[in-house]
């Protein structure tokens, strides 16, 4: 039989291996956002791709959602609420920006019991509440190199991720 997770474990999870990668994470997320060129939000590589603008919010929609799935204790499908006066890919990683801060604010103060909660994701699985934490990392880390695909067709610049781009290289060169 397969051991349960306890309260501590929880904790330890998401104070040491899962705060520390939604904030290395966040910070690298956030510069694609900010990398996708405001006059080309409808560019897609594919008739059957999103857009860069339909990636954009569904990154910085999604993302959050899983933090708030930790934090609710439940999965909410429901469309994403986003400010009317969010145009440009800068303004949706700026809302991104400031929902992802209260959001880590908000799991700081869970209790191991809350992070145990099990949650249902539509009807496929049920997990402790902590584990949304890796599965939005890796749905957010997805669709983020989906999006870097599409910012050289479109005249962007690919920002660092996990080390210097071409393109930070490059600028890093001609500061230099």
């Amino acid at each position: 039989m397969a051991k349960r997770l306890t309260a501590e474990q929880a904790i330890f999870l998401l104070q040491d291996m899962y705060m520390p990668m939604l904030k290395a994470e966040h910070r690298m997320t956030k510069a694609v956002l900010e990398a996708v060129p405001a006059d080309k939000p409808d560019f897609r590589p594919d008739s059957n791709a999103k857009t860069a603008m339909e990636l954009v919010r569904h990154i910085a929609a999604s993302e959050n959602r899983f933090l708030e799935t930790t934090i609710n204790g439940e999965f909410s499908a429901a469309p994403a609420a986003f400010p009317e006066s969010a145009k440009t890919p800068a303004d949706f990683a700026a809302w991104y920006a400031e929902r992802f801060e209260k959001n880590c604010e908000a799991l700081t103060k869970l209790s191991g019991d809350q992070l145990l909660r099990m949650v249902d994701f539509r009807g496929m699985f049920q997990r402790p509440a902590v584990t949304f934490l890796q599965i939005g990392l890796n749905h957010s880390i997805h669709h983020r190199g989906q999006l870097t695909t599409y910012l050289r067709p479109m005249g962007g610049k690919v920002p660092a991720i996990y080390g210097e781009s071409y393109d930070s290289a490059l600028a890093k060169k001609a500061a230099g």
